[in-house]
């Protein structure tokens, strides 16, 4: 029943449901997660962090980037909730504007990133 609770708990935050549903889109860092929702970075990093935990989404390091993706799914639990994520609250207007605008936040125009010397 742990798992369960932990996913169910993952999933009772408003931004954690809009990071879950931005992922459905494309794996996307920090930075573009925190443009898109407007918050601070160390509370979009809090919310990845209860994602991962419930074993919703998972992070892989690419060059400078940490791409932030849903996962697989290890649990049978989460995988039957990203898969109707995919459909759930597409007319809630908020939902549908967050994901209208994220083909305009992209990370190389928000993070500065200096060359290494």
């Amino acid at each position: 029943m742990k798992p369960f609770l932990r996913l169910m708990k993952a999933l009772s935050d408003a931004n954690r449901v809009k990071i879950v549903k931005m992922l459905k889109r494309r794996p996307m860092c920090v930075c573009e997660l925190q443009t898109a929702l407007g918050v601070a970075q160390p509370t979009v990093s809090n919310h990845l962090k209860v994602l991962e935990d419930a074993g919703l989404v998972e992070s892989a390091k690419a060059g400078q980037w940490v791409n932030y993706s849903l996962a697989e799914g290890e649990s049978a639990y989460a995988r039957a909730l990203l898969q109707h994520l995919e459909t759930w609250l597409e007319d809630d207007p908020e939902i549908a504007r967050l994901l209208s605008g994220l083909d305009d936040i992209r990370r190389e125009n928000i993070c500065s990133v200096k060359p290494a010397k």
